[in-house]
């Protein structure tokens, strides 16, 4: 009787063991995408208290900027007419460090900050070094005389006299630092003395002086903790909300983000959208694909054939024009009025013609399309390779004798590679607060159901078992009775003498 109370007890505590654990399951299932989606909103939003923070405030994820020169083969058939023909130079590497300064709440939900960046070249990582001498355009020569074409005479005669009286030619043979980042020019420094604010450069003149140790304006952004729809979105750049580069109001915009992080909880049919002070415009990136980065679900975002197309193939586009062949973007309105286009690299992407028209240039998906690997949940890029070209339009201007004979054509200076990837403790503490942990909690909630329900059945089968066994020994009871009662009449029968005038018959073998 005492184990039959010990059996009924363990069967009850498992029952209701069960019980809890199939509401805890179910309850679960209910509440873990609101717990995930509070704690994803708690961790990314721009928050001193927020785990993304700290990675918002100084990028901790190694960022390197790679250079590729393309390196004029024959500089003097060019000036006689001939087709340019270049070689590819490169990369040359440089680890770009980023950091936040001057970050300031404000009361609107929005936060203001400059981000500034170094560079520090990396010798191990290049194939070269920064005294490498490439021979390429004289900008300020052969720019400077497209800005002419239409003055007057009397103007490009002097221009030329400028140029010879300074030794300035059409091709330059310069180090890869000093492209880079600057070199003492003459010229330079006649022009900044009489025309102070002609041009940014106040020293030495280079590519990429400008970006080296300086920030890239001030961007004002929303934080998301007021009002989380418009987490990163970018309010104001340099204390406006649209540029004056472009002749429409739609490529004026200054739509998405600072391009570093994005509103979480991305579907197939989100777009990434960031503005890029460097291009002067803002830039959106389609969906691709769905992959997975050190086991971390990412969506790939690529660049639309359409990002460079001209006006004509991309009516939306028209307002960055003047422009040439479809691929390349205009960008003198932002840079001083000289003829520079930005385009992917190789001309990947634009109109064959610009490839075919420099020897040396091989554009292929593999190469030279850019792209991010965005995390869905939190919107935070994982990995990350953008790639693009600055090029030089060139031509003979008539009066100007520097520029000799030289066919129209758009010719590559160079292009670099921006990448990243997120990697060591970073990508270990991400992964687990905001991957593991969610996947635990999911996986939890049915495992718990399903346990739950396994226990409910214990004490359901314990009682089903029980009334059998007290249905067999009532009908087993019952039975042995009725036999004991036809035995006892039998035996009975027997004792009975026989009736007079019965013959008792003899048994027989």
């Amino acid at each position: 009787m005492g184990s039959r109370a010990r059996a009924r007890w363990v069967a009850g505590a498992l029952g209701f063991t069960g019980l809890l654990c199939a509401v805890l399951g179910a309850v679960m299932i209910v509440a873990v995408p609101s717990i995930i989606k509070q704690l994803v909103l708690k961790n990314v939003r721009i928050d001193p208290s927020s785990l993304s923070f700290s990675m918002w405030k100084e990028i901790p994820i190694p960022f390197y900027f790679s250079a590729y020169f393309f390196d004029i083969v024959n500089p003097n058939e060019i000036l006689q007419g001939e087709k340019p023909q270049v070689r590819q130079r490169g990369p040359y590497v440089y680890r770009e460090f980023r950091r936040k300064s001057n970050i300031t709440f404000n009361d609107n939900d929005t936060v203001s900050f400059l981000e500034y960046r170094s560079f520090q070249f990396q010798p191990d990582k290049s194939n070269g070094l920064e005294s490498d001498y490439i021979v390429m355009p004289n900008i300020l020569v052969l720019g400077a005389s497209v800005m002419m074409e239409d003055k007057p005479m009397s103007l490009k005669l002097i221009m030329t006299l400028i140029f010879t009286t300074f030794n300035e030619r059409a091709f330059m043979n310069r180090t890869v630092g000093e492209i880079m980042w600057g070199y003492e020019d003459p010229l330079m420094q006649l022009i900044n003395k009489y025309f102070p604010n002609m041009f940014p450069f106040k020293g030495k003149f280079g590519l990429f002086a400008e970006f080296n140790n300086s920030d890239s304006g001030l961007f004002t952004v929303f934080t998301g903790i007021k009002n989380f729809s418009r987490i990163h979105l970018v309010d104001k750049w340099n204390g406006v909300s649209k540029v004056n580069y472009w002749h429409s109001d739609q490529c004026n915009m200054i739509n998405g983000t600072s391009g570093q992080m994005w509103a979480p909880f991305m579907t197939p049919e989100s777009s990434l959208e960031f503005y890029s002070p460097e291009a002067c415009r803002s830039m959106k990136l389609i969906y691709e694909e769905e992959g997975t980065f050190e086991g971390i679900p990412t969506y790939r975002f690529k660049a639309p054939n359409t990002l460079f197309a001209n006006g004509t193939v991309y009516p939306p586009n028209e307002g960055f024009c003047p422009c040439l062949e479809s691929g390349i973007q205009n960008i003198s309105t932002c840079r001083f009025n000289a003829p520079l286009f930005l385009s992917h690299p190789h001309f990947y992407n634009a109109d064959p013609v610009l490839a075919e028209a420099v020897l040396g240039l091989n554009p292929n998906e593999k190469d030279h399309s850019l792209f991010l690997d965005i995390h869905p949940v939190t919107g935070i890029p994982m990995n990350c390779s953008v790639k693009l070209q600055l090029s030089l339009y060139i031509k003979a201007i008539r009066g100007i004798g520097q520029t000799g004979q030289i066919k129209p054509v758009v010719l590559p200076l160079l292009w670099f590679e921006e990448r990243g990837a997120m990697e060591g403790q970073t990508l270990e503490t991400f992964y687990t607060q905001l991957v593991l942990m969610p996947k635990v909690l999911h996986y939890a909630q049915y495992v718990l159901l399903a346990v739950g329900c396994v226990l409910l059945l214990i004490p359901i089968i314990y009682q089903i078992r029980s009334q059998e066994r007290c249905y067999l020994f009532w009908s087993s009871s019952k039975k042995g009775s009725k036999d004991k009662e036809a035995m006892q009449a039998y035996s009975e029968s027997l004792m009975t003498s026989a009736p007079k005038g019965t013959v008792l018959q003899e048994a027989r073998l």
